[in-house]
């Protein structure tokens, strides 16, 4: 089965690579939805993941991936950080930007800018500690015909970032753990100073003591 994909991606490179990154990209979507806990779907916005992901995200890679390649030939230390380089200072702060002018181009947005203004520079730090380390192995072990489906492998984790940080997150690491990892309420102790609040506030009633008639 190995053999026939890698026959297959030979054969038809940029369909399959783009297909591959486009559904990857995409599914990240619904991997946010899901972890979300969504009660339904909103399959628009996977929609609008998607379109962004098959008309620019796939393409771009695939040629970007070549581009790459001539400029910088072969796998050596020398070569694999330049491609890194241009990669994470040219190729990154695009696919980031398109993203979210781009879905909200999709949504009907009056301002396609507000979310890129508040969340690229935090997103694209984020970036930094993900894909440089990503593509180190792409570009040093991975053969051209294959590199933009293992990005959208890659992708496929980046896009559930993005999507919770566009809808819910600032574009910080920090935001997107503690959504996924949120801490749980520990049940208070009860202290000295909240039981002497509370016996302020309630305070212990009197006994009412029934004297007992004399008898001559």
């Amino acid at each position: 089965m190995r053999e026939a994909f890698l026959r297959h991606v030979r054969r038809f490179p940029w369909v399959t690579n783009v297909t591959l990154y486009g559904c990857l990209f995409a599914g990240g979507d619904f991997v946010h939805q899901w972890f979300s806990h969504r009660e339904k779907m909103d399959w628009s916005h996977t929609r609008n993941v998607a379109v962004i992901a098959f008309s620019f995200h796939g393409n771009f890679n695939f040629f970007w991936m070549r581009f790459l390649e001539r400029r910088f030939p072969g796998n050596s230390l020398g070569m694999v950080m330049r491609k890194l380089v241009l990669d994470q200072t040219t190729a990154a702060p695009l696919a980031t930007s398109v993203f979210y002018t781009g879905v909200s181009f999709l949504e009907g947005k009056e301002d396609i800018t507000q979310d890129w203004r508040e969340k690229f520079l935090n997103t694209y730090k984020t970036g930094l500690m993900f894909w440089p380390f990503m593509q180190f192995l792409n570009f040093a072990l991975v053969p051209l015909y294959v590199r933009t489906t293992f990005t959208g492998c890659c992708a496929f984790v980046w896009a559930t970032f993005l999507c919770f940080s566009r809808q819910s997150g600032d574009g910080t690491a920090s935001a997107a753990l503690a959504w996924l990892f949120p801490p749980k309420e520990d049940l208070a102790e009860p202290t000295q100073e909240n039981v002497d609040s509370k016996d302020k506030a309630d305070p212990p009633k009197e006994e009412t003591v029934v004297s007992k008639p004399k008898q001559n």
